[in-house]
């Protein structure tokens, strides 16, 4: 048997139409390579030697567990589909730039009839790497700069510095990562970080200086987080005609903080999803473990897509629900559309204030563009958007219990009705541009009667 060269050693399509062959035009007549695929399948084979060429820094204990299973395959066809499995692990750790697979037959004095041995071929990263990138979310946009040190210690740490500058935020960090050994979801993280943000519908600027300590980790189908977050708060006037209510605000506080997350997500996208579901659950209390801050937050989301007729045509309906003893935000592009960022709920001389409970939903429905310009290309970027939306936000009595807080929710439903056209950037964001009908408008909103261009990653 001779050698075998994978450069990405893509798993064997076992029929024609996934190698986007069509069955018309397929010749039936003569299946000349069915007996040699048969073979190739049912022969057994025994791995004896998995071998990683290439390593400098990289510790090998650390890569034993990501290529195991290549030892279990009983025939070729596994063999190269185990090897293939293990190459991606491998370069999920994040601290190679190349991995190439060889597949031989065993030689020497232990080798048998039918023993193979497989070869990684690896090219580690530089020990220093640099990036720049832009970034879209939440409605603005960021140039990104950025410095790390892959693979520091040889068991797949990581140390970035990162920069980013935008028009509504600038920050700078450090941090660090580093996995659990065989277990890449599970993972320790530790940063330092100073952002200062400008809030102009609450005329508030922010700075915040701060470190946190995060766990990451699988259970069955869902993963969690567990975070451990001190800061140091500034807030101040973003302008002379701040109102009394900001200003009260204005200063400094601390805040410590634990919080966890856990998710479950089934979507084939994060950014235009077309099937698969998102349910997201947040909790964070602060002031039991230091600082000056007390809230207790609640908050969750769940999202559905699924395809309909046509097989083009994907429907989305979100909720989120979300209760503070502390602040919330509503409104927006990228939330309940029709209103302006962020200005839907209480205020104070025209700056909004926002509110300790909300809730939000909405139902999306997808379709391609009408006599689909550019199918196959660039045209497959772009969907048509019809929405609903719906929300509100409101403060609570916690003397009234939480049948008056429901009936307080349900009081002056802010709601939105239109349509659109959307555009998606690879798997990094999504531009909107909406033309929106807003209802039920309150006395203090501000709206956006007409077209309103969104971009960002999170989309209700």
């Amino acid at each position: 048997m001779g050698t075998v060269h994978a450069r990405s050693l893509d798993p064997l399509p076992m029929q024609g139409p996934e190698l986007g062959v069509q069955a018309d035009d397929m010749d039936l007549g003569e299946p000349e390579h069915e007996p040699q695929q048969e073979v190739l399948e049912n022969k057994d084979v025994v791995v004896q030697h998995v071998h990683i060429d290439g390593l400098g820094r990289t510790k090998e204990d650390i890569l034993t567990y990501e290529i195991a299973d290549v030892f279990q395959a009983k025939n070729l066809i596994d063999v190269m589909k185990k090897s293939h499995d293990a190459r991606q692990r491998l370069l999920r750790l994040g601290i190679f730039r190349q991995v190439e697979v060889v597949i031989d037959t065993s030689e020497g004095e232990d080798a048998l009839p039918n023993g193979l041995d497989v070869t990684f071929e690896v090219k580690e990263l530089r020990r220093l790497t640099g990036s720049y990138n832009t970034m879209v979310g939440n409605n603005e946009g960021s140039m990104v700069l950025g410095l790390k040190l892959p693979n520091i210690f040889g068991r797949a740490e990581k140390l970035t510095f990162q920069f980013s500058y935008g028009t509504k935020e600038t920050s700078y960090g450090l941090s660090f990562f580093k996995p659990q050994a065989g277990h890449f979801e599970r993972n320790f993280s530790v940063n330092i970080y100073k952002v200062t943000g400008q809030f102009p519908w609450s005329s508030l600027r922010e700075t915040d200086r701060g470190i946190s300590t995060e766990f990451s980790f699988p259970i069955w189908k869902t993963n969690h987080t567990v975070k451990w977050e001190g800061v140091w708060r500034e807030l101040s006037c973003l302008a002379r005609t701040a109102s009394f209510a900001v200003r009260e605000e204005s200063g400094h506080s601390l805040k410590s903080s634990l919080s966890h997350a856990m998710v479950i997500d089934t979507r084939n996208s994060a950014i235009l999803p077309k099937k698969g579901a998102l349910l997201k659950v947040n909790q964070e209390l602060a002031g039991y473990t230091g600082g000056d801050a007390s809230f207790l937050k609640e908050d969750f989301e769940i999202q559905v897509n699924r395809r309909l007729f046509w097989d083009s045509v994907s429907g989305k309906s979100t909720d989120r629900i979300g209760l503070l003893l502390g602040q919330f935000y509503l409104g927006g592009p990228t939330s309940v559309r029709g209103f302006s960022m962020y200005s839907i709920g209480p205020q104070s001389e025209g700056d909004y204030l926002g509110g300790e409970a909300y809730w939000a939903g909405g139902i999306h429905l997808y379709t391609p563009l009408p006599f689909r310009p550019g199918r196959g290309g660039f045209g497959d970027l772009f969907r048509t958007h019809f929405f609903l939306n719906a929300g509100n936000l409101c403060n609570l009595n916690y003397g009234e219990g939480p049948r008056a807080h429901l009936s307080r929710l349900a009081e002056c439903i802010r709601w939105s009705y239109g349509a659109g056209i959307v555009l998606r950037l690879g798997n990094i964001a999504r531009l909107e541009l909406n033309y929106c009908i807003p209802m039920g408008v309150q006395s203090g909103d501000r709206i956006c009667d007409g077209v309103q261009f969104g971009a960002g990653i999170r989309f209700l």
